[in-house]
């Protein structure tokens, strides 16, 4: 490749690319290339002189470029070129479009013959836009343009061709201007045709083209030509007949000269190519199909050259064209043939037509004409047409011809056009041949001779067996093998098979019979004596298949098949005269003795097409006399039919059925019923007179044919009712239950209403409410006798009013299964009941009995035992009569039936169904109401759906349900007379209430609160439509029973808190919050009247959760609603001033103190002051209304209380409890921030703080009197201190301070006190070993008082108060006399009393569960009722200091009791009954001094607690304690297996977290960490870090799918946000915190944190637990993970601790690199060194770290190389920070020129785990070993000998 030489350099002048060559040219110049060529075309090839040269100047420069591209061989770059010159052409002149017209018509010849197609297309597009714009002016170019214009519209490519059309009609739009412009330039064409039919698939292209595409290009262009070469023939010859018919004088002589030369040129060029033969024998399909056209064209235009030619050839050729087995040439092959062999009938005898054409004919058929059989079929009778009778040789051509088409059926199988094809010819050949038999015989005999030639070979021995066979073959699988009549000629096993088993095979049956039946008409229309050889034949096959064979009630269906063909030949007169006739004749005596379905269905076709009357006239004549049409149906077809013949029964019936005549029909159907109905019989109740199995039948073939009549016949609209039919039901009724499943059909069908339209019924409607009657008595009966109890009870409401009747039978199996039946008649006749509608409650009743039977199965079938009875077992008979009315119930026709009903009908089964309800749960206190209750309910939702159609219906039933009755309700009911609410007192009947609110509340969250209870309709009413009914005025409006339901607070299964609440508050906030308005003043209302005191904690807002606590029900919804309205914003500070105002309007009533609002009062202000006192900030100039007000208020009482004698000196409450309470809930203590952030909860002014400590000093006036031992009085006074250290304690002096921290210490203290008791009674029983462990330890906790401990709680809050910003902080109470080491010293003591309170309650815990398997579940209950004090004790626990801790541990020790402190930590710490925040303080003080160390390891001499302890012994010597060995050493294998939040999984990541803490906190050098981490390295199983990564989520790391991504990510994230934390600040306290209560997310947290603990602390651990996964995914997800989160932290810090090291010295130095993250260390000394770089890798420590050594100086190579090995392993085996690898690798080196010498082993001074010196020597070489490297080598060995001497070590 490139230039040769002497070619000059590539310039801007010189374009480096042929398309950019153009664009370099000047504007206007024309683009001629190197010898006068533009592209490929020479210029002057096509100007008619060389003095038009000068038009070349003229052509566009850019149509020039466009051009240029044209010859290119890439189709891409001819498509682009021809889109933009089609856009020029359409854009330029004519004028500048002309200049081009020569180089375009060069190019256009070749484009035409491309290989791509869309080029082809794109270039007639283009020549459509030239020859548009050009318009006439292309006249002078046509003549090198015609030829192939012409030609492309033969394009085999349809898009193509159709673009060339276009082009071609936009140049010559006129029809008669396109015909001339082909004659002028015919000879043209001609000869361009001519020249292509010369080319080779080499000269097609100067370019190398592919082999394969110039041979496709070559073919197409033969075909296209020959196809132009005919279609230009006949235009040429069509326009001779025009002009031959008097239009000569209009033509013009040029153009007739034209067309004769054009002519010539036809004739001889048909002649040079010997008729154009070779072609026919061409592999393409398109040249042959073209040479077919062109032969067909040549013979019709030119017949003379056919005439003066050879006809042999062309008659050989043509007529034995049958060889042609491509289906595309098959159409032109036959018209060329059928025009050739009618325009030359003698070339028939100019060949052999038997060896030439008939043989290649039988050939072409048997193969199914090739698969052109819907071109070839119809085209057969044509060419028998066309074939002179000399040329056929008698009956065997026929018989040949027929067999030959027979044989080739088969290849029609699969394609129903096919078949139809095949079959049509058969049909047309067939009777074409009977037709024209006289042209082949000579004489009447021979021509009927033929005819029954055919007649026996070809319709019977074809047609007729094969009919036979396949007909049959649908009902069962005969083959050839079962019928041995068939002759050679019929199809062998393999070819009947395909017809058998197709799919096709009905098809395939209807066609062939159709064939058969049209070829019958044509030959009984023929020759009525060939049919008759037919019906003989068909006679004889019929008597052959009733009589011969065993199976002839299947085997005969072909004859009834065939009949059914007649129905459309019914006006024809040889059907019935001459096949059906005789064969009923014949088939009537014969089923005297047989009993043959399908004989009898042949005679009930029969009837059906050519009607009973026909049918029955000549069965009636079959004797030997003549009878009427009745008396033959009475005497003859009556008896006949309804004879004890079982199989043939139901057809026997059809066909009774199917005399029936509209004329007679009354008298047919009383002759019937009379036949089968014995009166008499029937009257003495006797079962004799009738047969209800025929009777059923009977009576469903009569529906059925009603439901099939048509609109014209009598059979629908005819009253099929009969008196005798009534008589037979009421007698099968009366019997009940002795009846069977015949006498249940007949019910059934009697009474009809199956489906919606099946409106005919045979029963008088007396008889039918009879039946539906006793139907109904009958669930009543099974209701009554039920074995549940509430089912039992809802009998009497079933039947008030109505007068019942109760079988004298038991419910055995037999009447239950009579039962069942009887069921069976109403689900059978379930829509007869819309039609007796004048019986409502009839048809209610019955209908709610089934939805009660239905509830009773979900009852049973949702139970493991029944209240009130034994199980039933899936066999009981009962609760199988109950599944089948479930079945019946959740039927699609009873769910239609509902739909349906009449309204009345509706409402009152509506009404019957809820007032069900409504009594189940009202009774179901009996049963077991928690069960029963979530069943009504939905019993409940299932009556609304069902028989509600608005929203005012469902608000009826809703009333029905909760209307008033005598157990409800028992707290609110609506004063109907005064139209408000008042309130009631406390009904005896609270438990049938608290079930029914439990039904209320589960239709609340069903459907809807705005349904239930508010009672809003979004539908407008009927009535009155502009009725604006709001929620005031409205009827349904229920704020009432929202006051029940709050009132009620607790029921079955449920509660306020637990939904309705939700529910309530939702309904507010979508915008109906005036509701609240309503209930909250019922509620009221009624507390003032039923106010109770609580013991209730004033001192902050009480949570909704502490309510329970409140006696009052109206005071508990108050107080419930408040705080939900205040913290949901429904209400603000407006609503709540306008309440405190109403409140002090009722405090005093006509200046009298009212106590009932008094006593209520404190409940409600601690709710309200907050909101009251929004905004204000304490100070005095705040002119807030509502505030002042309040203010004002407070004041006021506080001054009364101070009037009150101190608290201390109560011995009663004396009416002043109230007024304290009140002052209490005035001042709110704020806990929302935590226990160490509490602050008063609301600003108060200076006022209020000077009364409030005066009241402070008139408590402390009472110190001096003897305490009150009164509770109350020790309650409010602890709460009146609390309150004033809160608010006041800014004006607290020295004394003050001392008087409360007195008693604060004081009530705590007297809960210690208690408790420790506690603890020592539970210790006792686990010394004594008592016999009931667990009833010993729940009274020793139930013994405990309430009192001290609700005393503690209030002295911790108070304490904490003192320790809070409000209290004695010394840089804020700089006035303050106490000392501050006296302050300390009383804050350690109430510290130690808070610590031993949490000793306590774990001491007892952890002896508890030492007594019995759930004794720490009795101490989590107790503690679980006092849950405010402990979360004081133990969050006051984690702020003590480590004296008290100390102090508190020694006491607990010095106790004595049976668990120590440490054990009593870790059973908190490990609870099973989670504490959320005593476990976390008890890790806390687990994990920190003074309990840390003794918390986790166990001396050997179980003495010595410090570090030195660890120093003279190895890691053999470490040993943990019990209660965390067993997380952390013993951690069994099914950890791994565990739920991820077990209890075992969450206690060993915990204990983990306990150990890694330990160690981050040691020293890094500590010898004792050296040990712990060589403990952890040798004893612990890695399988814990496999279960940490069950935690965490590694899918966002791996190749899984985006949406399972997306799915772990947040998770991952939690874990990766932990971890992160962990490895930054090295605690996982943080993650701790918020652990428990365990949740998924919690564990994931904490894996997370523990697995970036130990990349901190054990990076030797986590790696070789790494190095050992095997499964690829997984470690390149962890390393990812790791590299995300963790490493670049731990990169940094280990970086830091390096830099921050002070190791360097004159011999060493280190330097670090935070870009790389390298750290390069240089130890030199005298005239030896060493440079090594340690590099850390982005996934560290995961991966280990790469060491180098850069430079060496003075050491040798192998000292260097130990050198280097003991690095390796200094950094790989250190658990700690990389510094002091270092440190004791520089260490190692010192040891090394200090000529100590290297354990042999490991090649190091130094041990690189336990930093140990070699001590231990050889006695004979004298080397010294590592003690730990020794033992190891004896243990690998399995000797005891020196590694290097061999000797044996001593």
């Amino acid at each position: 490749m490139g230039r040769d030489k002497g070619d000059a350099p590539r310039t801007k002048s010189r374009p480096s690319s042929s398309s950019m060559a153009a664009s370099l040219l000047p504007s206007g110049a024309a683009a001629i290339g190197f010898g006068g060529y533009i592209g490929s075309s020479r210029v002057d090839s096509s100007l008619p002189s060389t003095s038009d040269a000068s038009v070349l100047l003229d052509v566009d420069s850019e149509i020039a470029q466009h051009l240029k591209r044209l010859p290119r061989k890439d189709p891409i770059t001819k498509l682009k070129a021809l889109q933009v010159l089609s856009q020029l052409f359409k854009e330029k002149t004519s004028k500048e479009i002309v200049t081009v017209i020569p180089l375009w018509a060069f190019e256009y010849k070749k484009l035409i013959l491309d290989y791509n197609r869309e080029v082809r297309r794109a270039t007639h597009e283009t020549m459509s836009n030239l020859v548009g714009t050009v318009g006439r002016d292309l006249a002078p170019h046509l003549k090198p343009l015609m030829g192939p214009w012409w030609f492309s519209q033969f394009d085999s490519a349809h898009e193509v061709s159709l673009a060339a059309r276009r082009s071609f009609q936009a140049a010559f739009p006129a029809q008669e201007r396109r015909t001339d412009a082909l004659i002028i330039y015919s000879a043209e064409i001609f000869s361009y045709i001519e020249e292509n039919l010369k080319m080779t698939p080499q000269s097609l292209s100067d370019k190398a083209a592919a082999a394969d595409e110039l041979e496709e290009v070559h073919q197409k262009a033969l075909s296209s030509s020959l196809l132009a070469f005919a279609a230009l023939l006949d235009v040429l010859a069509s326009h001779s007949e025009v002009s031959g018919s008097g239009n000569v004088s209009a033509e013009s002589k040029t153009s007739v000269r034209a067309k004769a030369a054009a002519l010539h040129i036809a004739e001889k060029s048909f002649s040079n190519h010997k008729y154009f033969l070779e072609y026919l024998k061409s592999h393409s399909a398109d040249i042959r199909s073209a040479a077919y056209s062109l032969l067909k064209s040549c013979i019709k235009n030119i017949p003379c050259t056919a005439y003066e030619g050879d006809t042999k050839l062309l008659a050989g050729a043509i007529l034995g064209s049958f060889q042609e087995q491509n289906p595309a040439c098959h159409p032109l092959m036959w018209d060329t043939l059928l025009f050739f062999s009618r325009s030359f009938p003698g070339s028939w005898f100019a060949v052999n037509a038997q060896k030439t054409v008939f043989s290649r004919l039988w050939n072409f058929l048997r193969h199914g004409c090739f698969g052109s059989q819907k071109v070839s079929y119809p085209a057969l009778v044509v060419f028998l047409e066309t074939i002179p009778s000399k040329a056929i040789t008698g009956d065997k051509f026929f018989l040949d011809f027929f067999r030959s088409l027979w044989e080739g059926r088969r290849l029609s199988y699969s394609s129903q056009p096919d078949l139809l094809a095949f079959f049509q010819a058969v049909e047309e050949c067939y009777l074409w041949v009977l037709r024209n038999a006289c042209r082949y015989c000579d004489g009447a005999d021979a021509v009927l001779r033929l005819q029954n030639l055919f007649v026996d070979e070809i319709l019977l021995g074809l047609l007729w067996r094969e009919y036979q066979v396949v007909a049959s073959s649908s009902h069962m699988d005969i083959t050839l093998s079962t019928c041995q009549v068939f002759d050679s000629t019929q199809p062998n096993d393999k070819e009947l098979k395909p017809i058998v088993n197709s799919k096709h095979v009905t098809t395939y049956e209807s066609i062939i019979g159709e064939c058969i039946v049209k070829i019958l008409s044509g030959v009984y229309a023929l020759n009525h004596d060939l049919f008759f050889v037919f019906s003989s034949r068909f006679q004889k096959n019929c008597q052959d298949a009733f009589q011969s064979f065993e199976d002839s009630h299947s085997y005969g269906q072909w004859a009834v098949k065939f009949l059914q063909l007649l129905d459309k030949r019914r006006e024809e007169a040889w059907p019935f005269a001459y096949l059906v006739v005789p064969t009923v004749k014949m088939l009537f005596p014969l089923e005297a003795s047989r009993d043959s379905p399908v004989a009898i269905q042949l005679v009930l076709v029969a009837v059906s097409i050519f009607g009973p009357s026909a049918v029955a006239q000549e069965l009636a004549n079959h004797g030997s006399e003549d009878k009427s049409f009745l008396e033959s149906f009475q005497e003859i077809i009556i008896p006949w039919c309804l004879k004890e013949f079982n199989l043939s029964r139901p057809t026997r019936l059809d066909l009774l059925l199917g005399f029936l005549d509209d004329r007679y029909l009354t008298q047919q159907w009383d002759a019937i019923l009379t036949y089968l109905i014995d009166q008499e019989q029937v009257c003495l109740g006797s079962h004799n007179g009738y047969d209800s199995s025929i009777l059923a039948i009977v009576i469903e073939k009569v529906r059925e044919r009603t439901e099939r009549s048509s609109a014209s016949s009598d059979l629908g609209k005819y009253n099929w009712h009969h008196d005798l039919l009534d008589l037979v039901a009421n007698s099968i009724v009366r019997t009940f239950p002795n009846f069977g499943d015949s006498e249940s059909c007949f019910l059934c069908a009697a009474i009809g209403g199956s489906s919606e339209h099946n409106e005919v019924s045979f029963l008088s409607p007396r008889t039918i409410v009879f039946i539906f009657e006793e139907n109904h008595r009958m669930l009543l009966s099974f209701i009554k006798h039920s074995s549940i109890l509430w089912v039992q009870d809802l009998f009497p409401c079933l039947v008030a009013g109505r007068k019942f009747f109760e079988w004298n039978s038991d419910f055995s199996y037999s009447v239950l299964d009579a039962a069942k039946r009887f069921l069976d008649v109403l689900r059978f006749s379930l829509f007869r009941l819309k039609i007796i509608e004048t019986e409502i409650r009839l048809v209610a009743d019955i209908l709610a009995a089934i939805f009660i039977i239905d509830w009773e199965f979900s009852w049973i079938n949702g139970l493991e035992d029944m209240p009130g009875g034994d199980f039933l077992g899936e066999s009981d008979p009962i609760l199988v009569f109950c599944e089948a009315v479930h079945a019946f119930r959740c039927s699609s026709i009873f769910h239609e039936l509902l739909k349906g009903l009449d309204s009345e009908i509706r409402k009152c089964l509506g009404s019957k169904l809820i007032a069900s309800v409504r009594h189940i749960s009202f009774s179901s206190y009996k049963f077991k109401p928690d069960k029963v209750m979530p069943y009504c309910c939905r019993w409940a939702v299932d009556i609304f759906q069902n028989f509600c159609l608005d929203e005012r219906e469902e608000q009826q039933l809703l009333d029905q349900l909760l209307t008033k009755g005598d157990f409800w309700p028992i707290w609110i009911i609506p004063d109907l007379i005064e139209g408000g609410m008042k309130s009631e007192t406390f009904h005896l009947h609270a438990s049938q209430s608290t079930s029914f609110i439990a039904l209320i509340d589960g239709l609340v969250s069903e459907i809807g609160f705005d349904h239930v209870v508010s009672g809003i309709v979004s539908t407008p009413s009927i009535c009155n439509p502009d009725v604006n009914l709001t929620l005031g005025q409205s009827c349904n409006s229920r704020p009432w029973l929202a006051a029940e339901i709050i009132c009620t607070w607790k029921w079955h299964g449920g509660s306020v808190l637990h939904s309705f609440l939700n529910n309530f508050l939702k309904f507010l906030q979508s915008g109906n919050t005036s509701f609240s308005d309503f209930v909250f003043n019922i509620l009221l209302e009624g507390s003032f009247s039923h106010g109770v005191g609580s013991g209730l904690n004033l001192l902050q807002c009480p949570s909704i959760d502490e309510l329970d606590a409140v006696e009052g029900p109206c005071l508990r919804g108050v107080m419930c609603l408040l705080s939900s309205f205040f913290e949901h914003k429904l209400w603000g500070k407006e609503k709540a001033s306008s309440l405190f105002e109403l409140l002090l309007g009722k405090l005093y009533i006509g200046g009298d103190l009212n106590l009932s609002c008094l006593r209520i009062l404190p409940y409600i202000m601690v709710n309200l002051v907050l909101p009251l006192t929004a905004g204000f900030d304490g100070q005095e100039d705040c002119t807030s209304d509502p505030c002042s007000q309040l203010h004002c208020t407070i004041i006021d009482w506080l001054k009364r209380c101070t009037v009150f004698p101190p608290v201390n000196l109560w011995y009663t409450g004396e009416d002043m409890e109230e007024w304290v309470q009140l002052i209490i809930s005035c001042f709110p203590i704020n806990l929302e921030a935590g226990i160490q952030n509490i602050k008063p909860g609301r600003h108060a002014s200076q006022v209020e703080k000077a009364v409030l400590y005066e009241l402070f000093l008139k408590q402390k006036e009472g110190t001096s009197a003897v305490v009150s031992k009164l509770p109350l009085a020790q309650k409010l006074l602890s709460n009146l201190i609390v309150v004033s250290v809160a608010y006041c304690s800014d004006n607290f002096d020295e004394d003050d301070w001392r008087y409360t921290l007195h008693l604060l210490r004081y009530w705590i203290g007297t809960a210690v006190v208690m408790m420790e008791e506690n603890v020592e009674s539970i210790n006792d029983i686990f010394v004594n070993k008592s016999d009931d462990v667990k009833l010993s330890l729940s009274k020793v906790v139930e013994s405990c008082e309430s009192l001290p401990l609700e005393l503690a709680n209030i002295g911790l809050l108070g304490f904490c108060l003192c320790c809070s910003d409000v209290g004695l902080q010394e840089e804020k109470h700089s006035m303050n006399p106490l000392q501050e080491e006296k302050w300390e010293f009383t804050r350690d003591l109430i510290y130690e009393d808070i610590l031993r309170l949490f000793f306590c309650t774990a001491g007892a815990e952890a002896i508890a569960d030492s007594c019995c398997l759930k004794g720490s579940a009795v101490i989590a209950l107790f503690r679980q009722r006092h849950r405010m004090l402990w979360d004081l004790v133990a969050s006051c626990s984690i702020h003590s200091g480590p004296y008290a801790r100390d102090k508190a541990m020694k006491s607990f020790e010095l106790w004595g009791m049976s668990k120590g402190p440490i054990t009593s930590l870790y059973a908190v710490l490990f609870s099973c009954e989670s504490f959320p925040p005593l476990q976390y303080a008890a890790f806390v003080l687990l994990s920190t001094e003074p309990v840390l160390q003794s918390a986790l390891i166990t001396a050997p001499d179980d003495t010595s607690r410090n570090d030195d302890s660890l120093d003279a012994s190895s890691e053999e010597n470490v040993r943990l304690r019990d209660e965390i060995s067993q997380y952390i050493t013993n951690v069994p294998l099914e950890v791994f297996g565990m739920d991820l939040v077990a209890p075992e999984r969450v206690n060993t990541l915990v204990a983990w977290c306990l150990l890694l803490s330990y160690v981050s906190s040691m020293p890094p050098s500590s010898p004792a960490r050296e040990k712990i981490i060589q403990y952890v390295q040798n004893y612990t199983n890695t399988i814990i870090l496999d279960c940490i990564f069950q935690h965490i989520s590694l899918d966002p790391y791996m190749g899984s799918s985006s949406k399972k991504k997306q799915e772990a990510s947040d998770a991952t994230s939690v874990a990766a946000m932990a971890a992160s934390h962990a490895v930054t600040t090295r605690s996982v306290l943080s993650i701790l915190k918020t652990l428990w209560p365990v949740t998924l997310e919690g564990m994931t947290s904490l894996a997370g944190g523990v697995f970036g603990l130990m990349l901190h602390t054990l990076p030797a651990y986590v790696r070789g637990w790494f190095s050992d996964i095997r499964d690829r995914s997984a470690a390149s997800a962890i390393e990812s993970f790791t590299k995300t989160w963790c490493s670049t932290s731990l990169i940094a810090d280990e970086l830091f601790q390096i830099k921050k090291a002070n190791f360097a010295d004159e011999v060493f130095s280190v330097s670090v690199s935070k870009m790389a993250n390298e750290i390069v260390a240089t130890y030199t000394k005298e005239e030896t060194g060493m440079d090594l770089i340690i590099r850390l890798p982005p996934s560290y420590p995961l991966k280990s770290v790469d060491i180098d050594c850069t430079k060496s100086l003075g050491i040798s190579s192998v000292k260097q190389r130990k050198w280097m090995l003991s690095l390796v392993a200094f950094v790989r085996n250190q658990n700690g920070a990389i510094a002091e690898a270092i440190r004791m690798w520089k260490n190692n080196f010192d040891k090394a020129f200090e000529g100590v010498e290297e354990c042999p082993i490991c090649y190091s001074i130094i041990h690189t785990a336990n930093h140990s010196l070699p001590r231990l020597a050889c006695k004979t070489c004298r080397h010294k070993f590592h003690s730990s490297c020794l033992n190891k080598w004896f243990s690998t060995s399995h000797k005891s000998n020196c590694p290097l001497c061999q000797s044996t070590f001593r």
